[in-house]
């Protein structure tokens, strides 16, 4: 993509065009989209196909906080299989970390 063709604009420049030319997405057409047909769009997708069958019934937001650098040690097949799942990787390994940390609390708690 060239540098040419990226255009970028603050939130109130955004929204005084909107409020100008009006918006370009066809709220009726997404507003008439049930469950099924948003599920069918999604398994066509590809970027979806790892991720369709997941339980997201538990997902939670989260908002991120400042990070500290540290040295781990970690086996290399476990650093390899997040390699292996793209960029991001040290991400999704704080994630499981935080979510470990998060269910071992909740259990301390309950115990």
């Amino acid at each position: 993509m060239s540098k040419q063709n990226i255009v970028t604009t603050t939130l109130e420049e955004a929204q005084e065009r909107i409020r100008r030319h009006g918006s370009r997405t066809d709220w009726a057409r997404v507003d008439a989209l049930t469950d099924a047909d948003i599920e069918a769009a999604m398994r066509d997708d590809p970027d979806w196909a790892d991720f369709i069958d997941f339980d997201w019934s538990n997902a939670v937001a989260v908002y991120p906080q400042p990070k500290q650098a540290v040295s781990i040690r970690l086996d290399s097949d476990v650093l390899d299989f997040f390699k292996s799942t793209g960029k991001g990787y040290q991400t999704r390994i704080n994630a499981v970390l935080r979510h470990f940390m998060q269910e071992s609390l909740k259990n301390k708690k309950a115990g």
